[in-house]
């Protein structure tokens, strides 16, 4: 039997001892740096997000300060965009002749009176000079424009135009100020049978002054002016005999028509008995008298 010495029980008791404090102390190292580990990372990502805001703000205030320094740019310092000078505007082919009628929808029927170049901001443009009688004024249009002018309506169209005159009024239930505007547009836009179109469903017949508003007459007198005048030209008559034709067509005015035209039979015209001839023996005994 070998001998048990106190020494060496002492020095196993103390191993496995020291091997269970080991372990521990590992265990806790370990979860203490996981800990700690955890925590700087927090603290790094907070940091980080602080720092992103505040670069983002201060890139925001950058650019509002940017912003302010152009607006606040001397006139001095500013950067003038080049300009290039154009001496001559695109021009077209001449489309109209002088003494020709032309309708302008913004003013109605005018006569081309002669073709002039004017020098508008250094820029030289070839127009047109229209003269408006009504108006008693003269307007200008750039050749380049002449797409917006019109040339005289036809016979045939004039046709059209009375048969829509004597076509019976549509006239929309809408609010008067919308139909004012529409009234407007047709009128402005210079198409003839737009024109007809109007004058069709303002007409109110011999009772103009009683059933018409002021502007209703207002747009009436516009419409009705501008197609006479152009009827006028294209039909190669007078004034008078034109506003008889429209009328007839509108049914205005007819009691005034018909007594004019008994007038005329009934009172023989003074021209013709200034006109006969006269003969010697009636000289004769006038002297003899």
């Amino acid at each position: 039997m070998s001998k048990i010495s106190l020494k060496n029980i002492l020095k196993k008791t103390f191993r496995k001892k020291a091997k269970k404090a080991k372990k521990v102390l590992k265990k806790n190292v370990t979860k203490n740096l996981k800990k700690q580990t955890k925590n700087i990372k927090k603290s790094v990502k907070s940091k980080l997000k602080k720092v992103s805001l505040k670069k983002q703000v201060k890139s925001a205030q950058k650019n509002i300060e940017l912003k302010t320094e152009n607006l606040r740019i001397s006139k001095g310092s500013e950067i003038k965009p080049e300009i290039k000078k154009v001496n001559k505007q695109a021009t077209e082919k001449r489309e109209y002749k002088i003494k020709d009628h032309v309708v302008y929808p913004k003013h109605g029927v005018g006569q081309i009176c002669e073709f002039k170049k004017v020098n508008i901001g250094g820029i030289d443009v070839e127009t047109y000079v229209i003269k408006f009688e009504k108006d008693k004024a003269n307007g200008m249009v750039p050749v380049n424009k002449q797409s917006h002018l019109r040339p005289l309506a036809t016979i045939n169209q004039v046709n059209k135009c009375i048969s829509i005159l004597k076509s019976k009024p549509k006239i929309k239930r809408s609010m008067w100020s919308r139909r004012a505007q529409e009234y407007e547009a047709k009128i402005s836009s210079g198409k003839i049978y737009e024109l007809a179109e109007v004058v069709r469903d303002l007409n109110k017949g011999d009772d103009l002054m009683v059933d018409q508003s002021y502007s209703e007459r207002q747009l009436f007198e516009k419409a009705y002016e501008r197609i006479l005048s152009e009827f006028k030209i294209i039909l190669n008559i007078s004034l008078e005999d034109t506003q008889k034709k429209l009328d007839k067509a509108l049914k205005r005015n007819l009691d005034g028509q018909a007594k004019q035209e008994t007038a005329a039979v009934k009172s023989p015209a003074p021209e013709i008995q200034d006109e006969e001839p006269i003969s010697e023996s009636d000289n004769d005994e006038g002297i003899e008298d």
